[in-house]
């Protein structure tokens, strides 16, 4: 099958087209440094000639309100040149949760995205996942000083990327699911609990304070972010990937 990635140099994208390629498929990067811009449209339907399917893994450049204008716009684009090219499946990544928290600009925008998905021209499928193991440092980085990192109690179940490439690629290759297939990590924990867990396996002795109104998920409450009883649960544990990566 013949895939155009887009976003697809990025942490996700680089690996799902390394992943297609490797079975056997031909999948092709797309992103602005390739000469593909989803805000102007420049670049589009060359990057889309004969694909069977694309994957859409671009992400905004901000977290606050312009992200709506992003998502908006860049899938309007999107949605257009598929139809265009004849595309027979359009896939996004998303959130676990992402419509039930309208406090934050970014996750409006995510859902907004979906939307015009689901109301586009092409089959489609919305892979949501939760928060990436990857990403654990910079949320870390939100809330800390030189003496002690604060974080709420949040709930979170987050899951390797690696493992996010595997089901965008399993969806991405199947059938169009004109609904959502959810995947989370196997391990559920606080936000704060689990900057403990991080900053051990940093040897980083600084204390983790429990803080409900600190960083940007301090506005979400009760279990929104944990997957569903439906969810496909990724095999690879935090502590464990925490541990070899450091």
């Amino acid at each position: 099958m013949k895939f155009t990635v887009i976003g697809g140099t990025g942490l996700i994208g680089s690996q799902v087209v390394q992943k297609l390629n490797a079975a056997g498929h031909q999948a092709s990067p797309a992103a602005p440094s390739t000469g593909a811009d989803l805000i102007t449209g420049q670049g589009l339907d060359q990057a889309l000639e004969g694909a069977e399917v694309v994957i859409n893994l671009a992400n905004s450049p901000t977290f606050d309100d312009a992200s709506l204008d992003f998502f908006r716009t860049s899938m309007t684009n999107l949605l257009a040149a598929g139809e265009r090219a004849g595309v027979r499946h359009q896939v996004i990544l998303s959130i676990v949760g992402v419509d039930h928290v309208p406090q934050l600009d970014y996750y409006r925008a995510k859902t907004l995205q979906e939307e015009l998905l689901r109301q586009g021209p092409t089959p489609y499928s919305i892979v949501r996942a939760t928060q990436f193991f990857e990403f654990m440092d910079a949320v870390l980085s939100w809330t800390s000083d030189d003496r002690t990192v604060r974080l709420p109690a949040t709930r979170i179940q987050p899951m390797a990327s690696a493992d996010v490439v595997d089901a965008v690629v399993e969806v991405a290759t199947g059938d169009p699911l004109q609904g959502i297939h959810e995947v989370a990590g196997p391990d559920v924990f606080a936000l704060d609990e689990l900057g403990r867990v991080t900053l051990a396996a940093q040897k980083d002795d600084r204390p983790v304070v429990t803080d409900d109104r600190a960083g940007m998920f301090a506005v979400v409450t009760g279990d929104v972010l944990i997957a569903g009883p439906h969810a496909h649960l990724a095999p690879t544990h935090y502590r464990d990937w925490v541990q070899k990566t450091r």
